[in-house]
């Protein structure tokens, strides 16, 4: 089980830095942030399959996504200066309850 919440880790934040490399690569007319928007994803979706070797496909997937968006959320607001509102605060105060739910 530890092996697959690591290998569920590195999707996380691999598929959160590709997500950054998006914002970077001004949509796609960057080649170098484009290269690592493909690691990124390739490397996410490589280790969520090998987490659900390990995880049920509902836990990791809702795991997965959460996260992944509140990390996204949070590199957003500190690398690239996007305002979180009260309602944003909220929505991830409640993805990360629910996570925490799920994998209780």
């Amino acid at each position: 089980m530890i092996l697959g919440y690591t290998f569920l880790a590195i999707a996380i934040l691999s598929e959160s830095m590709g997500a950054a490399m998006l914002k970077v690569s001004h949509g796609f007319t960057r080649w170098k942030p484009i290269m690592f928007v493909i690691i990124g994803y390739s490397l996410a979706f490589y280790m969520l399959s090998l987490t659900l070797n390990h995880i049920p496909l509902g836990l990791s997937y809702a795991t997965w996504s959460g996260a992944g968006t509140v990390l996204t959320a949070v590199i957003g607001a500190k690398w690239f200066e996007e305002k979180l509102n009260k309602q944003g605060i909220a929505g991830i105060l409640l993805l990360i309850s629910g996570v925490v739910l799920l994998n209780w």
